[in-house]
């Protein structure tokens, strides 16, 4: 009786008997002498380039261009969201108007909407060229940017598919 009680307690993924675990075998380091290591990188196929963190990093210069352009595309749009809560607010209570509760609801998410397309916005209408600081608005770097995420897209697509 208490073998069947234990049996019922037990989760059904819970294996009835510990298993144990196989013990780790320990890796010797291999000492690679310099013609080893030629003639295993004539062997390999033309690798990438391996990039370091500094050289991956985005330019300081760069990325106050974007934290900039997103304070504005994504900041004025939530700014303005949260405004005509209160604005609303102020509406029904003081003014005494009646506002249709789904008007006030379709003005917020449009307006939190534009703040959340305008982090997107920010970040790809900056100029990524460190020298040249782009135009106020940024739609020729948008498309220029746009076109290079595409890119790095599609490649990546043919890689997992090869």
């Amino acid at each position: 009786m208490a073998a069947e009680e234990s049996e019922r307690s037990s989760l059904p993924f819970e294996p009835n008997k510990k298993r144990q675990r196989p013990a780790k075998a320990i890796k010797q380091p291999v000492l690679k002498t310099q013609e080893t290591q030629e003639t295993e990188n004539k062997n390999k196929p033309q690798q990438q380039r391996r990039y370091s963190k500094q050289e991956m990093a985005i330019p300081q210069v760069v990325s106050q261009r974007m934290i900039r352009r997103v304070a504005a595309f994504c900041g004025i749009p939530t700014f303005l969201g949260i405004a005509s809560l209160v604005v609303s607010y102020l509406l029904v209570t003081i003014a005494h108007i009646q506002l249709p509760p789904i008007a006030v609801l379709l003005v917020n998410m449009g307006l939190f909407g534009l703040g959340v397309v305008g982090i997107t916005y920010g970040v790809l209408s900056a100029s990524w060229d460190e020298e040249r600081p782009g135009n106020m608005i940024g739609l020729a770097e948008f498309s220029t940017n746009w076109g290079r995420m595409a890119e790095v897209w599609r490649e990546t697509r043919k890689k997992n598919v090869s």
